[in-house]
């Protein structure tokens, strides 16, 4: 299916690593131009790479560094991305994540930190995104947030409820901007190959005494594929709420989690 993404301009946060990066990858096979957005110069330098690595053409990849907990550096950040490569038709919001912290531990100042990470950094890099799209009648976002939202987990209260916060906002926003032609859409990926799954693990095991090892098959035997996500099956599904083939998919949640969670 032809996605009709090509000259596209793509704006991903935390496209340096896991499924951001994915996400360019996939983006670029289909002939978009991507802007990745990550806090790390280290990382998106790797990511830079890897990507001309596989062969893509380096005059469509461009990084840009910055803390998108920070408004004033989230505005910065698009302002060079579109002064660079135009206006952004298509924002992938893939960046921060939560610590999981278990209930016991968590403080005022550990809910504030979740939120911080996970909701502002999305909220700051949509809110003047959303605008300038809806200022030109036409846009597309897509916000990769997490099943910690829809399921509540012990050890991912203050992560889950950032979570659960962004999909409102995505589902609030998708409402609000329909009529000025910006779709908005969110994917809730459950356990997925990438280096944050790792941590988690390492966390996991911790809690209950165990190796990472163990950890990883506990986690594994539970999924009724038998398997974790790979990050290019959910970048797949990003690509496709993202190109006009999904023209009338807006403020809708997708659960990817290999239906670990049978809810409605």
């Amino acid at each position: 299916m032809n996605l009709e993404l090509n000259q596209r301009h793509v704006l991903i946060t935390g496209g340096s690593k896991g499924i951001g990066l994915a996400c360019a990858e996939e983006f670029l096979n289909e002939g978009a131009i991507v802007t990745l957005i990550s806090r790390q110069p280290g990382n998106l330098n790797i990511a830079l790479n890897t990507l001309l690595a596989l062969g893509h053409p380096r005059d469509k990849i461009q990084t840009i560094a910055a803390d998108l907990c920070e408004p004033e550096e989230a505005l910065k950040a698009l302002e060079i991305a579109e002064a660079r490569t135009g206006h952004v038709h298509i924002l992938i919001n893939s960046a921060g994540a939560a610590k999981r912290t278990p209930a016991g531990e968590l403080s005022p100042q550990a809910w504030i930190d979740a939120m911080q990470s996970k909701f502002f950094t999305y909220i700051n890099m949509m809110d003047p995104v959303i605008k300038r799209m809806a200022s030109r009648g036409k846009g597309s976002i897509v916000n990769v947030i997490g099943q910690g939202g829809k399921v509540a987990s012990p050890q991912h209260l203050a992560g889950g409820s950032a979570n659960a916060a962004l999909m409102l906002a995505s589902a609030g926003l998708a409402n609000a901007y329909a009529h000025l032609g910006v779709r908005v859409n969110g994917i809730n990926p459950g356990n997925t190959l990438t280096e944050r799954l790792q941590k988690n693990i390492a966390v996991e095991a911790k809690l209950k005494q165990i190796s990472e090892q163990q950890a990883e098959a506990q986690i594994t035997n539970k999924l009724p594929l038998g398997r974790m996500a790979e990050p290019k099956e959910i970048a797949q599904a990003v690509l496709f709420l993202s190109s006009d083939r999904a023209s009338y998919i807006t403020g809708a949640i997708l659960q990817m989690d290999g239906a670990l969670t049978p809810m409605v």
